[in-house]
């Protein structure tokens, strides 16, 4: 398996699984708590249909990437993303992220600038900003975090289960939109991962990602389900183009979070018209 070491652990090499497929212009996948990098299937099928060079990968603590105790702050998940993007020598790149994944393109390109990237997207976006604080009204109490950890203190699996029922709004859109095999396919992964990191990501939900928007100097699509329950459209997405100089807001109609599962074709058709859109100079 493809794999590139990250850091160290008690001397031990943390590990970051990836996979590259196809040629011409390159495009990184990043995906969402609490999946992995093959949640991204059908997108990655489109994007090689249309000559994309795909990369996806698992966020360490989960996947086949190694599983430490130690990295779980958007710093170091950019920093990841930093050394996948320069051990493979990237240039030219448009990074998409899904959910949690949304927040490491925003914190590379606030930490390491475009120089390598050509655009980003963000799917079911986690900026600007979660939490509720003076500066921030529009946000989420932070007793609503605190009964997710506790959650998952209490009973990891019987938390996943709530969560992907409302990641995919199962009581409107199965079996038409998401069946139960899939669904049953996205617990397992999500079992799947580490205990640590199932609970150490909470934390980094909250991540004020304001001052990495301001730095964004390249085109940004943005792509977020209206009846999301997960990341509010209003909380999130809706925020964006006041914070964004170059944004295309594509809101999907009683989209759940997880879009890029339950409603392909409106994803993949915005994806593939922004991906294909000249750069202005």
């Amino acid at each position: 398996m493809p794999r590139i070491t990250v850091g160290t652990e008690n001397d031990a090499p943390i590990e970051v699984h990836y996979e590259d497929h196809g040629s011409g212009d390159p495009v990184v996948l990043v995906h969402g708590y609490p999946l992995n990098g093959d949640s991204w299937e059908r997108q990655e099928r489109q994007l090689l249909a249309h000559g994309y060079r795909v990369i996806t990968y698992d966020r360490r603590g989960f996947g086949r990437s190694s599983r430490p105790t130690v990295g779980y702050d958007y710093d170091t998940f950019a920093a990841d993303l930093n050394d996948l993007i320069e051990a493979l020598d990237l240039h030219d790149v448009v990074l998409v992220g899904f959910s949690m994944g949304s927040g490491e393109v925003t914190r590379y390109l606030g930490t390491y600038g475009s120089g390598r990237v050509r655009k980003a997207a963000l799917l079911g976006a986690i900026p600007p900003f979660l939490l509720k604080t003076d500066d921030n009204p529009e946000g989420v109490d932070q007793q609503v975090f605190d009964g997710i950890k506790a959650a998952i203190l209490e009973d990891r699996y019987a938390y996943f289960t709530d969560f992907l029922n409302n990641f995919y709004n199962v009581d409107k859109l199965m079996p038409d939109r998401i069946s139960e095999p899939a669904w049953t396919a996205s617990f397992q992964v999500a079992a799947g991962s580490s205990p640590f990191a199932t609970y150490a990501c909470v934390d980094t939900w909250l991540t004020d990602f304001r001052r990495d928007l301001a730095k964004i100097d390249v085109p940004v699509l943005v792509v977020h389900g209206t009846e999301d329950r997960i990341l509010p459209y209003e909380a999130t997405a809706a925020r964006l183009p006041a914070l964004l100089d170059d944004v295309t807001l594509v809101a999907v109609e009683e989209g759940p979070h997880n879009i890029a599962w339950t409603h392909p074709e409106e994803v993949n058709k915005a994806l593939l018209a922004f991906l294909s859109a000249p750069v202005a100079d």
